[in-house]
């Protein structure tokens, strides 16, 4: 039996089948795209019209191949949303998590609600694209097109829909709004009401990973040649990494792609003011559990010089350019909100080293090798936190995602962090998405099962 991942992320999607043989993941790309964000009516927005077209193409190349999935499940960033009118028709754009528009939102909120109450509540990380922050914008820029809202779904929750028919709001994902009690897990209708937002669009119930959302509609099964379940895996993309994290009671995961996410499982939320000041996220996982974690900027900055430098060169061009300079001694604040959506994150980068007294780097090897020890540097200081925050002792730390395949950054990463790193599986998200249907499919027992056969699917390297 196959199951199908569709994994969408901030650069791009692919559509994963996995099945199960003799005990070991077997994953096969059937469609990979694109994803980008362009400008619409003067603001950053994702093109929900070409994705689902792609959605659409990954599930018609399943039927060429005639290999027919028992389920399907989307999952994607957190945050972003569109919103439906009363005939289910979409409002308005997806403006992205990089958009100004929230410029303002978080005073505006703090006015309303203090940010340690805040924080005591959702035990979210501040961070000033939280959807929060975004639906607080569109209450203030454009009250009229939220006024005719009758829905709101999430980036995963909106494509399962248009497959489906059906709606709902899947816990991983609903978490990373800042609109969800951290000790109920259900919205928190008190905070949605002071921050001015309309209750109406909250009253579904927050569904587990593993939920069975309905069978593709009439329309969507002639347009691909085939029926299927659409499953809500853990539908927020880190969440998914983290079910195939190969980690126990001693790691830390890091998921590592465009956004880096460290932290640990935990059983509880932690929303105390030292942690609020150490901004960690008690985001949700499968089964209850919770993502304790710090979101850092991640490889979005490599990615932007790239882009810049008219991708004149590889990230293994990049990578190896680093590695031969082998020292450079400037490091930055990867988390300084400059580095958010600059103009040009080159140019962010040496004014970062220039107002700090810094070497600025100029080659392409400097630059990269800066960001690198620069990411490292600060996955050091959020080990540190993570283990005064929660009182253990982390042993190992479990890198998936794309950017596990960095030998030199998780080299970097071990030594910074004085510990052990691995590194796999790469598609580390699209596993977990594919094993959370196939424990709700009654094909692996539960997330230890899911875990060690991870270890046993994919090779798994050390640095030390």
């Amino acid at each position: 039996m196959y199951y199908l991942a569709i994994d969408i992320g901030a650069s791009g999607g692919r559509h994963i089948l996995g099945r199960l043989t003799d005990g070991k993941l077997a994953l096969e790309e059937v469609h990979r795209f694109k994803n980008g964000m362009t400008t619409q009516n003067g603001h950053l927005c994702w093109d929900t019209d070409a994705l689902f077209t792609d959605i659409l193409t990954g599930l018609e190349n399943c039927k060429k191949a005639g290999k027919i999935p028992t389920s399907v499940g989307i999952d994607t960033w957190g945050v972003d949303f569109v919103l439906l009118d009363e005939s289910g028709g979409r409002l308005g754009d997806a403006v992205a998590y990089r958009d100004s528009r929230t410029q303002g939102m978080e005073a505006a909120l703090s006015a309303l609600i203090s940010d340690e109450e805040l924080y005591s509540r959702t035990g979210i990380q501040q961070l000033p694209f939280n959807t929060i922050y975004q639906l607080m914008a569109l209450q203030a820029q454009n009250p009229a097109l939220l006024a005719r809202a009758k829905a709101f779904l999430l980036m995963p929750e909106y494509f399962s829909y248009l497959l489906t028919g059906a709606m709902g709001h899947e816990y991983t994902n609903a978490t990373t709004t800042g609109l969800i009690s951290a000790h109920t897990n259900h919205w928190d209708r008190d905070l949605i009401g002071r921050a001015g937002l309309p209750l109406g669009l909250f009253d579904g119930d927050i569904l587990p990973p593993g939920w069975a959302l309905g069978h593709f509609s009439s329309h969507i099964q002639d347009a691909v040649g085939f029926n299927c379940q659409v499953v809500y895996p853990c539908t927020h993309d880190t969440g998914s990494a983290v079910v195939a994290s190969p980690i126990d009671e001693g790691s830390i995961f890091l998921s590592s792609g465009t956004w880096s996410l460290i932290g640990a499982e935990t059983t509880a939320p932690i929303c105390t003011e030292a942690s609020r000041q150490a901004n960690f996220s008690n985001e949700g996982g499968y089964g209850g559990t919770y993502r304790y974690l710090k979101n850092i900027m991640g490889l979005w900055m490599i990615q932007c010089i790239k882009a810049e430098l008219q991708d004149a060169y590889s990230f293994d061009d990049m990578r190896q350019a680093a590695e031969a300079i082998g020292a450079f001694p400037s490091v930055i604040d990867v988390n300084d909100r400059r580095f958010l959506a600059p103009e040009r994150m080159i140019d962010a980068i040496q004014s970062a080293c220039k107002e700090t007294g810094q070497p600025v780097p100029e080659t392409v090897g400097e630059l990269a090798l800066c960001v690198y020890q620069s990411l490292a540097h600060s996955y050091a200081l959020a080990v540190q936190e993570l283990e005064a925050l929660t009182g253990r002792r982390f042993s190992k730390i479990c890198i998936v995602g794309g950017g596990s395949q960095n030998a030199y950054l998780n080299q970097l990463t071990a030594r910074a962090c004085k510990r052990p790193v691995s590194a796999g599986p790469t598609e580390g998200t699209a596993a977990g998405n594919i094993l959370v249907q196939m424990i709700a499919d009654g094909q692996v027992a539960n997330v230890a099962e899911a875990r060690r056969i991870v270890r046993r699917s994919f090779p798994i390297k050390e640095y030390s």
